[in-house]
């Protein structure tokens, strides 16, 4: 169909051509002017966001380094709770220990209370028992007060009494020394008469207060049997001892002087027993022991009260002569018979 279109069609058609290309064309200016406008201001606009952008980063930056400073508090901070938290503990620990011992404490308080009140109440029985006492220590006043008068009472009539006694002791003084004095004349007379009875026995003597005669007098060697001649010397012994008695009976009854005995010491020398003689006795003690029985039971037979005699037997503990001959052993071998006190 365009083929068949003539030129005067073509003619028609350019008009319009260039009238819609100049109108696009116009649209294209006005379309490019508000492009390059609408540039214009995106550009001033980016321009603001860039600057808007960069202020961003800059806060963004300072921000960050904000941040950092804070996570390093927040550690710091983390490490104070932390410590903190393990302090909280101690002194919640510390609040539980004080809060029993509060409890403690508040028992104790009433549980003093308690005491305080029991006190309260005993210390009203106490005061009932202080006036007591109080009457009580009046009355023992007033009884010490009476015995204090009847003490000095007794003390005077004591001094009266020590000076009666002084006297009586003076008194009695003077009786024992005389009772002491007629003792010993009676003593002397005792030894005297004795040596008057063995004058001519070479083998008795007196040496101080004891009568001393030789076992060998009384008895064969190794006994404790009174020889015939012994015998016949102590019967003139016992006779005298018998008068000595009667002396001393007369002041038996005076102080001081009662209990007087005759004593029968035996000693033996120092010479071991021998095989034969040990049959018989066990040592020199025993041997001196027994002969000295013999000499008293042979004295009291005779008549001398028995009362006034004892027998001792000392062995070889106490020789008159240390030498080992024939006479020193023999001067060893001996009664002695002593006037003395039980």
């Amino acid at each position: 169909m365009p083929r068949r279109r003539s030129r005067g069609g073509e003619a028609a058609i350019w008009p319009g051509f260039v009238d819609g290309l100049s109108s696009l064309i116009l649209v294209l200016m006005v379309v490019l002017s508000l492009f390059v406008v609408a540039q214009f201001y995106l550009g001033e606009e980016l321009t603001q966001k860039d600057s808007e952008l960069a202020r961003l980063q800059s806060r963004i930056a300072s921000l960050a380094d904000q941040l950092g400073l804070l996570e390093l508090e927040n550690a710091e901070l983390r490490g104070q709770v932390t410590s903190l938290t393990g302090l909280l503990e101690e002194k919640e620990a510390e609040i539980a220990a004080l809060t029993g011992r509060l409890a403690e404490a508040e028992s104790a308080v009433a549980a003093s209370a308690e005491e305080l009140e029991a006190e309260k109440a005993l210390s009203e029985d106490q005061k009932s028992e202080i006036a007591t006492l109080n009457a009580q220590l009046a009355a023992l006043r007033k009884q010490l007060a009476s015995l204090q008068e009847a003490l000095e009472a007794a003390e005077a009539k004591d001094l009266e009494q020590q000076a009666q006694i002084e006297n009586l002791s003076t008194r009695l003084n003077a009786a024992l020394a005389r009772k002491v004095q007629e003792l010993a004349e009676v003593r002397s007379r005792f030894f005297e008469s004795m040596r008057e009875v063995l004058r001519d026995n070479p083998n008795i003597k007196v040496e101080g207060d004891r009568f001393i005669l030789g076992s060998d007098l009384l008895f064969g060697s190794c006994s404790a049997s009174l020889s015939e001649r012994g015998r016949s010397e102590l019967r003139r012994v016992a006779n005298e001892l018998i008068k000595l008695e009667r002396s001393i009976q007369n002041l038996d009854n005076q102080e001081g002087v009662r209990g007087w005995i005759i004593r029968v010491d035996g000693h033996a020398d120092q010479l071991p027993l021998g095989p034969n003689c040990r049959v018989l006795f066990d040592s020199n003690w025993e041997l001196s022991t027994e002969r000295a029985l013999s000499v008293v039971r042979y004295l009291e037979n005779q008549g001398v009260p028995g009362n006034r005699l004892v027998a001792a037997g000392f062995g070889d503990e106490y020789p008159l002569y240390g030498g080992r001959d024939a006479a020193s052993l023999a001067g060893n071998r001996r009664i002695e018979l002593k006037i003395t006190q039980r």
